[in-house]
């Protein structure tokens, strides 16, 4: 009897931590509206987003939880707390490569919380231009994965536009198999984005060697197309199957099992500072000797750790490329701030693509 004396006190006492949590988090999102309306008081226009802030506040919920719930649940909860409270003050739409079902999407979730209104977009260049007119106030577009490099039509579309890079955030790929196919050997072709193939040539070798291979613009494309014809098969994420209705035909087909693709947020938005944060810029040097020395020395010099450095042909002459760079830290930041001004000394042109806060989890 005391056993179940106990168990109906644990759960009387859930219930109220539930009623106060419950009136904690409605008190938060008053606050939010509150928020909003200061703003509104003091001029402010634009989107009421800051990747900062939200940055800050997502660091400081890691830091301090003590579990037993781990840290991407911790944070995961505050994200879609602030995404809810966010919309109170001001609806956002939010820009990806559709159609639903997307790692993309996937992406968007995961940085902004599933309050905002993600607008799909055919291709990435559209992306930067519903972004760039303003029909929504950021894009969310890969930029690198960890197996098959960088997405070179991203870079190139930056290179040319004046958004700014304000965050970013990672996702763990896992690939399948879907269809509506009884068996493997049925499978006469199989759709997906080009990078997913990339990313799943071995087992695809392997275990469909008789079917052809076909890249379309997205993964959720794929998942559609699979969904219309029995015959064939795609390959995306699980919600993709969910989405429109397909078996997974074989899980995690990705030849290596930390596949990540990276991502970044684009907008019109500069973000501030929060002592976690990332830099990326773009180079051009010319067709000269030493140049990338040059391009280099700087960082070197003030102990500014570069993460990423790429090249892309500029377009501009044969064998004259530009280099995109990502360093630690904040261009504002005393080192890195030194450094730009050595680098600029060094080269023919610098466009500083953002500074922006690091992926929190």
């Amino acid at each position: 009897m005391s056993s179940i004396t106990s168990l109906a006190e644990l759960r009387e006492k859930i219930d109220a931590i539930d009623a106060d949590l419950l009136r904690l988090i409605n008190e938060r999102a008053a606050c939010a509206v509150e928020v909003a309306k200061t703003k509104i008081a003091q001029g402010e226009q634009g989107t009421f987003y800051r990747p900062d802030r939200e940055s800050l506040v997502l660091r400081r919920i890691k830091d301090m939880n003590q579990g037993p719930l781990p840290d991407y649940t911790a944070v995961r909860f505050f994200r879609e707390l602030m995404s809810s409270c966010l919309a109170l003050e001001k609806p956002m739409n939010v820009a990806f490569l559709g159609p639903e079902g997307t790692f993309t999407q996937q992406a968007v979730v995961k940085h902004f919380g599933n309050a905002v209104k993600a607008m799909p977009s055919a291709t990435i260049d559209e992306i930067f231009t519903v972004v760039e007119g303003g029909a929504c106030q950021f894009g969310v577009v890969p930029v690198e994965n960890s197996t098959e490099g960088v997405i070179s039509h991203t870079l190139d579309r930056l290179l040319n536009s004046h958004l700014k890079i304000c965050g970013e955030v990672e996702i763990r790929v896992h690939q399948n198999l879907m269809g509506h196919v009884a068996n493997l050997d049925d499978i006469t072709e199989v759709f997906s984005h080009q990078q997913s193939l990339a990313q799943c040539r071995k087992w695809l070798d392997k275990n469909l060697p008789h079917a052809k291979l076909t890249a379309v613009s997205s993964n959720a494309e794929a998942a559609k197309m699979a969904a219309a014809n029995h015959q064939v098969a795609a390959i995306a994420g699980r919600v993709a199957a969910e989405i429109y209705e397909l078996d997974i035909l074989a899980k995690n087909v990705e030849d290596e099992p930390n596949n990540t693709t990276r991502f970044i947020i684009i907008g019109q938005q500069i973000a501030s500072p929060t002592g976690r944060d990332k830099t990326s810029l773009v180079v051009s040097t010319g067709n000269r000797p030493g140049a990338l020395h040059k391009v280099l020395e700087p960082f070197a010099k003030l102990g500014v750790d570069m993460v990423n450095i790429e090249s892309r042909p500029s377009r501009q002459g044969v064998w004259d490329y530009v280099f995109f760079i990502d360093i630690d830290g904040h261009s504002e930041d005393d080192k890195v701030a030194q450094a730009l001004v050595l680098l600029n000394a060094n080269v023919s042109m610098l466009k500083l693509l953002g500074s922006y806060p690091k992926a929190v989890i």
